[in-house]
């Protein structure tokens, strides 16, 4: 999966398409990705003691494949590949050509 943790993705597909947000949680085992700010649901949490109930409002996952690495230096979403430099593998920006990581 070539999206990671901190990285700055748009949303390309569904109903919060046009959304930029941080990767909050990657789940690369799932194909899945976690955004701040897209994917709200509505938690019902049940009265404990002391505490009442309430309606919390968090981020679900979204597929990887409805989300597309945003590069700030272009201004511009871009493609994700690699590069082998010095015997390392490191992930590079399509449209700008620039090291990611």
């Amino acid at each position: 999966m070539k999206i990671k943790k901190n990285d700055t993705v748009l949303v390309i597909t569904g109903k919060d398409k046009g959304k930029k947000g941080k990767v909050l949680v990657a789940m690369p085992k799932e194909g899945k990705v976690i955004v701040e700010g897209v994917n709200i649901q509505m938690k019902h949490a049940k009265a404990k003691q002391g505490i009442p109930a309430e309606i919390r409002k968090q981020e679900g996952p979204i597929d990887v494949s409805n989300v597309m690495y945003y590069d700030n230096k272009a201004k511009a979403p871009t493609r994700v590949g690699y590069k082998i430099e010095n015997g390392v593998k490191k992930r590079y920006s399509k449209k700008s050509g620039q090291i990611i990581d």
